[in-house]
């Protein structure tokens, strides 16, 4: 199982319309319906917002009135293909004036979703935690050196420092040892699947 390490963004056109491609790494149906929304209004002038899915065995798309498996299953099969989870796919057309008939939909939508993918790096996922570390400042250097290796999602710098990683289970044991006399404290918030 694989995901984006990143999200992403790529422009096509095709026969005059614009197909605007995003790609999010996403953990929750939640997250992507909020994102969605977002879009939504962001966009609210387009003439389509097309997606797909997946997060686990949970796999939704949407045509968004494109005619009936023209737009969101073309989207998820690139997705499939890819052997993707944990992504949410969403091509936002632009109508340019030229029809492009059910099987020229299929390779627009299809076609915008693969040339997104080549701009992204495409990693492997592996169950791990969000963990969250707090510390004092005169042990920042000392902690971004056993960190070197470790995704850092969030940093907080107030009366104490506050990390947020992504940790896989391999490296959860091996980390916690080498903090455990730099740190004030350290909680897992929760368990998911990263991209190492």
């Amino acid at each position: 199982m694989k995901s984006i390490e990143y999200d992403v963004q790529n422009e096509i056109v095709i026969e005059r319309s614009k197909f605007i491609t995003k790609l999010f790494k996403i953990q929750t149906e939640e997250e992507a319906k909020n994102i969605l929304n977002d879009l939504n209004k962001q966009y609210n002038d387009a003439t389509h917002i097309c997606y797909s899915y997946i997060i686990g065995n949970i796999k939704r798309f949407n045509d968004d009135g494109e005619p009936g498996g023209t737009a969101g299953m073309p989207i998820l099969n690139v997705l499939e293909n890819n052997n993707l989870n944990y992504i949410l796919a969403v091509v936002i057309r632009y109508f340019g004036g030229i029809k492009l008939g059910a099987g020229g939909l299929v390779r627009a939508y299809s076609n915008s979703i693969s040339e997104c993918l080549k701009t992204v790096e495409v990693k492997d996922l592996v169950e791990g935690y969000k963990i969250e570390i707090s510390f004092n400042y005169h042990n920042i250097d000392q902690i971004n050196y056993v960190l070197k290796e470790i995704t850092i999602a969030n940093k907080n710098f107030d009366n104490i420092i506050t990390y947020e990683l992504l940790i896989s289970n391999d490296q959860l044991s091996n980390i916690t040892e080498k903090l455990n006399n730099l740190i004030i404290e350290l909680k897992i918030k929760e368990q998911l699947l990263i991209t190492l």
